[in-house]
């Protein structure tokens, strides 16, 4: 990874992760005040829900207490309680209800059996609905056309000296629990006891009102508990959550891009000075990487030469004239390698080159028992720099050797003919690479060595590609390593 693109990351992490935390917590106190407010508003008006059926209760006792106030003045009812025109009692809360605008009405005496019934005269002398005293309940009603609801209240007269109930009360149905709802946003439903439907799933629940409630189709029933609930849609509360989000997310969109732009501009001019002195050292490590494989032959042939004037000082001159050869190979090796570094972008010269050639010439100043050599013969030419390839070569042949550890081992190197191609392979019985090892082998820099550069095998499969060739690896820990170069033929 380059340097630019490591700051750019960096300069990403450090700009972009304290945005998204501010932006986040922006995020986070606009839905919860969107939200809130919203609630307000919607408390608001299930505040005025129950303030109206609070109202509606109060019109029918109003009207209950008006009727109370002519029935203490009516002589004919009071005389028809003591004995005398019954008819004119059974149908007065008939007429008294349609008076009143009430759509229920019963006159109950004190153990609760209808006196005057509004719908039916012969329900005279049955038990009315046990409607608990004082505050609102809901009745379920018969009446000729059918069962039907209505919020009720009740009220008592004595006449005279004998106590009555009065219970009287408003049709409820789906045009009055509409006016109850005066936002098109809010519902309200009645939820009667054993009523199992659930509100719709596109609706939330925001308030409940719990009446009492009797159903007095078949009697006088006794007292459960109905609820009013209010419900609201949820469709504009989600609507308002996600232009939050958008909008919210359109802002950390161009604030990320803005830092992006700014972290990419910081990393170009930091980055700049950085790389050109990482690329002079990398040159620099690379040089003293060739230059050290150019002298090791040396080094090997005057060791030699000391070993042989010591030990047979007679057999001096013919040793010197053996490997003179390498001694001038080695030399315009490095002439070469100054030659190219000198102008900083050496050009390799492609043309037709014998491997085998190249291989002895590489291994034959090596100077080291431990390498051997299979060469097939009448292999092709192949189209590479010769130089080059005695670079692979000998880069391939020194860290065999070194993964040999000092102990004894075989490096093996050996070429073959393929389809189109000759293949080189350089083989050890050294120590091996684990999986992880073999994963950054080719990296720049990576080495396992005491004192390594860690640039010889990046080295090796830069030359081999720019060579149009391939380079494979087998390995296994404890075992060695085999490293196969295949190049085309010419």
């Amino acid at each position: 990874m380059k340097v630019r693109t490591r700051l750019l990351i960096s300069f990403g992490v450090v700009v972009l992760v304290p945005l998204l935390v501010f932006g986040l917590g922006i995020r986070m106190e606009m839905a919860r005040r969107v939200t809130g407010e919203y609630q307000r508003r919607v408390d608001a008006l299930v505040a005025v829900i129950n303030a109206d059926l609070a109202r509606e209760t109060d019109r029918v006792a109003a009207r209950l207490a008006a009727l109370r106030s002519s029935l203490r003045d009516d002589n004919a009812f009071r005389a028809g309680v003591r004995g005398g025109d019954s008819g004119y009692v059974l149908d007065y809360a008939t007429n008294a209800m349609r008076l009143a605008g009430l759509n229920f009405l019963q006159i109950q005496d004190d153990e609760g059996r209808v006196v005057s019934s509004g719908h039916f005269r012969n329900e005279f002398g049955r038990l009315g609905p046990a409607v608990p005293s004082g505050g609102p309940a809901l009745v379920r009603a018969a009446t000729a056309e059918g069962p039907f609801l209505v919020l009720v209240t009740s009220d008592s007269v004595s006449i005279p000296r004998k106590p009555f109930r009065l219970v009287g009360g408003v049709a409820i149905d789906s045009s009055f629990l509409q006016r109850l709802a005066r936002d098109p946003e809010l519902g309200v439903a009645l939820r009667l006891p054993h009523d199992s439907a659930a509100p719709d799933s596109g609706m939330l629940v925001v308030g409940e009102l719990t009446l009492p409630y009797v159903d007095a189709v078949d009697g006088p029933g006794t007292v459960e508990q109905a609820h009013l609930v209010v419900t609201r849609s949820s469709a504009l509360l989600t609507a308002l959550q996600r232009n939050v989000n958008l909008w919210f997310a359109v802002a950390v969109l161009v604030a990320a891009l803005a830092a992006l732009l700014l972290a990419s501009w910081l990393s170009t001019r930091i980055s700049t000075p950085i790389e050109a002195r990482i690329a002079i050292g990398d040159l620099a490590r690379q040089v003293n990487h060739d230059l050290k494989n150019g002298l090791a032959p040396l080094r090997n042939v005057f060791r030699h030469l000391t070993q042989v004037a010591r030990d047979k000082p007679d057999e001096l001159p013919q040793v010197f004239t053996e490997r003179q050869g390498t001694v001038e190979s080695s030399i315009d090796y490095l002439e070469t390698l100054a030659a190219n570094y000198a102008k900083l972008s050496p050009q390799s010269e492609r043309k037709a080159t014998d491997v085998n050639a190249v291989v002895r010439e590489t291994i034959g100043g090596g100077g080291a028992s431990s390498v051997k050599a299979k060469l097939a013969d009448g292999l092709p030419v192949v189209t590479i720099d010769a130089l080059v390839l005695r670079r692979v070569i000998e880069n391939l042949v020194s860290n065999a050797v070194d993964s040999l550890e000092g102990k004894n081992g075989t490096v093996m190197i050996t070429t073959e003919r393929g389809h189109g191609l000759v293949r080189i392979a350089v083989s050890d019985t050294g120590r091996g690479m684990t999986k992880g090892e073999l994963d950054r082998a080719f990296d720049d820099f990576y080495t396992t060595k005491e004192g390594g550069t860690g640039l010889g095998l990046s080295i090796v499969r830069r030359l081999v590609i720019d060579s149009h060739g391939s380079l494979n690896v087998e390995t296994e820990p404890g075992k060695g390593s085999r490293f196969v170069v295949e190049l085309p033929a010419q």
